[in-house]
């Protein structure tokens, strides 16, 4: 079980370091769109330092959702889905390798650029540093929400549109306590109750997300 993990996952890395512009379109929106506050909002320090957190999480937000129609649908248009699906291993845990594969190639570059926009928006040391703890935890989340859109809008024309329309309600809650981390710090506060409950949505998805994911991929598949 954890081999046929490991070579969904080695294929999936694979196959992005061969398109690298996937990575990139993603990387580049989310520095594009938070960068672009500054020059609508103003220069002044105190404002910018106050919206960042939600500015930054929302980028990160609508950045994750850019590449979600991406996850399925190379495969569903191949049949390399209808194969994984009649596969011996169970095909919940393929799909715990696609999903880690989409985190490494989208989730995990926004975790390790948001810093410097964080700089970019005046925010101090602490706040950065919760801002990455955040990040790090909630955009996993945010993979696996996403990949129950993805497979639930598999073949559908317009499933773009559609996916957003599924997911964003339920990225809601993450969004709020992702960036309310960041706030509890700037305001002295402590960000562990946020904290805490954003590593309870991702036990949460963890569990029931891959098993939801994949009766969604069967029914595409019929």
């Amino acid at each position: 079980m954890l081999a046929g993990l490991q070579c969904i996952l080695r294929r999936d890395m694979l196959l992005a370091v061969r398109r690298p512009t996937d990575v990139l379109n993603t990387l580049f929106f989310f520095v594009i769109a938070v960068s672009l506050f500054p020059l609508g909002v103003g220069p002044q320090k105190e404002t910018l330092s106050q919206i960042a957190p939600g500015v930054i999480w929302v980028a990160a937000l609508l950045a994750a959702m850019l590449s979600l129609g991406r996850m399925f649908s190379r495969d569903y248009e191949d049949g390399t889905l209808e194969q994984m699906a009649l596969a011996p291993q169970s095909l919940s845990l393929l799909v715990v390798g696609k999903v880690m594969a989409h985190w490494l190639g989208s989730g995990l570059p926004l975790v390790l650029i948001a810093p410097l926009l964080g700089l970019q928006l005046g925010l101090d040391t602490n706040s950065l540093y919760i801002l990455m703890i955040s990040l790090l935890v909630g955009t996993p989340v945010l993979s696996l929400i996403g990949a129950v859109g993805a497979a639930l809008t598999l073949g559908l024309r317009g499933g773009g549109v559609l996916i957003s329309l599924l997911v964003l309600p339920l990225y809601v809650p993450v969004l709020i306590f992702g960036a309310g981390a960041v706030e509890a710090v700037r305001a002295g506060l402590g960000a562990q109750g946020h904290l805490s409950l954003l590593a309870a949505f991702l036990v949460f998805a963890a569990v029931f997300a891959p098993w939801t994911t994949a009766a969604a991929i069967r029914i595409s598949i019929e």
